[in-house]
C-alpha cells in the first residue's frame, strides 16, 4: 500500500488563499479569517523576514509599493489595501482597479505601483506572506497636497505714507499646511498666521500689518509658499501705490555763478514732486510784499534789476490731497563791482617815461650817496692812521728822553774852577 504524502502548513494556506481569492467578496473576508485562524495552529516552521517601507507621494503621481522578502522558500505573497482586501495574490490580482499595476513578481518580491494618486488613496497597505505561521508587514502611503490657489488681498488699493494697512495672503486646500513667508521688495517681514482644517485638508491665512513711507511706492509686497510638494518658489505679489506729498527744491537759474548783485537779474526755479503730482506752485515773500518788478510764471520766480530793497526770504510752496510742503530762498543784493576807467595812449607813455625817469634819477642819487660814503669812510680812516702814529711818535720820544735825561744835566751843567 502506497504511503500518501501529506500537504505542508504553508501550501495548505497558500491553497486556503487562492479559494479565498476566488471567492464572491462577501465571502472572501471570511475565508480569510478562517484562514488566519486556522494557520495560527499549524505547526512553525523557520521564521523568514518580511519587510517593506513607508511611501510618499504627490497627489496626481506615482506610488510603487514593494514586499520583500529575505530568505525565501517559495511561499505565497499577496498584498492588501486599507480596507483589506486583496490587491494582488502572487501575480493575480481580484481587485478590480486597474490604477494598480504589477511590476514585479518573484518568490522573494511582489512590486506594485499606484498610478495617479488620491487623497483617498492614503493609509496602510498590508503585506502577508503564507507561511508557517503567516507573516504580516505594512508600508504607510502618505499622500501630499500642494496649495490649490494662492491669494493676496491688500486692505487698500491706494495708502497714504505713514499708514498701516493690512495685507493678507491665503493658501488653499493643502496637505501637510504650508508655511507662508512675507517680503517688501527683498526685505522679509513677519506676519502672523491661522490653519484650519478640513477633512484632512488645511487651509492657511497669514496676515501681515505694513506700515508704509513714500520710497515704499511701487515696491512689490510677496508672499512665498514653502510646502513639501512644491519644487522652487511657489508666490504671488501686489505692487504698493503710496501716495505722499510733494517734496520741494529752489534752484537758481542765473545768475550761473550765484552771485546778486545790485541792478542784476535773478531767476529762481521751483521742482515739486509727489502722488499725486501736485498743480498748484506758488511763490510768496516772507514778512514782506512782492517786488512790484518780480515776475511770476508757474513755478519760475524772475526779478529784473535787482536793488537792495528785494532783499528777504522767498518761498516756494506745493500742495496735493495728501499735504503742503515749501522750500525757502534768502536773496541779498551786494554792491556792484567798482571798475576803473582804462587810461589813453597818450597818458600811458607819459606816465611810462616819467616813471622811468624818476627811476633814474634815483638810481643817480644813490649813486652820489654811495661815492660819497665812500670818500668820507677813506678820509677817517687816513686821519685815524694818522693820528695813531703821531701817538706812537710821541710815546718813542717820550723814552727816549727820560733815558737821556742825566746826560743832558751833566752837558748843560757849568763847571767850577
Amino acid at each position: 500500500m502506497a504511503s500518501a504524502v501529506l500537504p505542508s502548513g504553508s501550501q495548505c494556506a497558500a491553497a486556503a488563499a487562492v479559494a479565498a481569492a476566488a471567492a464572491p467578496p462577501g465571502l472572501r473576508l471570511r475565508l480569510l479569517l478562517l484562514l488566519f485562524s486556522a494557520a495560527a495552529l499549524i505547526p512553525t516552521g523557520d521564521g523568514q523576514n518580511l519587510f517593506t517601507k513607508d511611501v510618499t507621494v504627490i497627489e496626481g503621481e506615482v506610488a510603487t509599493i514593494s514586499c520583500q522578502v529575505n530568505k525565501s522558500d517559495d511561499s505565497v505573497i499577496q498584498l492588501l489595501n486599507p480596507n483589506r482586501q486583496t490587491i494582488y495574490f502572487r501575480d493575480f490580482r481580484p481587485l478590480k482597479d486597474s490604477r494598480f499595476q504589477l511590476l514585479n513578481f518573484s518568490s522573494s518580491e511582489l512590486k506594485v505601483s499606484l498610478t495617479n494618486v488620491s487623497i483617498s488613496d492614503e493609509g496602510r497597505y498590508f503585506c502577508q506572506l503564507y507561511t508557517d505561521p503567516p507573516q504580516e508587514s505594512y508600508t504607510t502611503i502618505t499622500v501630499l497636497v500642494p496649495p490649490r490657489n494662492l491669494m493676496i488681498d491688500i486692505q487698500k488699493d491706494t495708502a497714504v505714507e505713514g499708514e498701516e494697512i493690512e495685507v493678507n495672503c491665503t493658501a488653499m486646500a493643502s496637505k501637510p499646511a504650508t508655511t507662508i513667508r512675507w517680503f517688501k521688495g527683498n526685505t522679509e517681514l513677519k506676519g502672523k498666521s491661522e490653519v484650519e482644517e478640513w477633512s484632512d485638508m488645511y487651509t492657511v491665512t497669514s496676515q501681515l500689518m505694513l506700515k508704509v513711507h513714500k520710497e515704499d511706492d511701487g515696491v512689490p509686497v510677496i508672499c512665498q509658499v514653502e510646502h513639501p510638494a512644491v519644487t522652487g518658489n511657489l508666490q504671488t505679489q501686489r505692487y504698493l501705490e503710496v501716495q505722499y506729498k510733494p517734496q520741494v527744491h529752489i534752484q537758481m537759474t542765473y545768475p550761473l555763478q550765484g552771485l546778486t548783485r545790485e541792478g542784476d537779474a535773478l531767476e529762481l526755479t521751483c521742482e515739486a514732486i509727489g502722488k499725486p503730482q501736485p498743480v498748484m506752485v506758488t511763490w510768496v515773500r516772507v514778512d514782506d510784499e512782492m517786488p512790484q518788478h518780480a515776475v511770476l510764471s508757474g513755478p519760475n520766480l524772475f526779478i529784473n534789476n535787482l536793488n537792495k530793497t528785494d532783499n528777504g526770504t522767498y518761498r516756494c510752496e506745493a500742495s496735493n490731497i495728501v499735504g503742503k510742503a515749501h522750500s525757502d530762498y534768502m536773496l541779498y543784493v551786494y554792491d556792484p563791482p567798482t571798475t576803473i576807467p582804462p587810461p589813453t595812449t597818450t597818458t600811458t607813455t607819459t606816465t611810462t617815461t616819467t616813471t622811468i625817469l624818476t627811476i633814474i634819477t634815483d638810481s643817480r642819487a644813490g649813486e652820489e650817496g654811495s661815492i660819497r660814503a665812500v670818500d668820507h669812510a677813506v678820509i677817517g680812516g687816513v686821519v685815524a692812521v694818522v693820528v695813531f702814529a703821531m701817538l706812537c711818535l710821541l710815546i718813542i720820544l717820550g723814552r727816549y728822553f727820560a733815558r737821556h735825561k742825566g746826560l743832558f744835566s751833566l752837558t748843560s751843567s757849568p763847571r767850577i774852577k
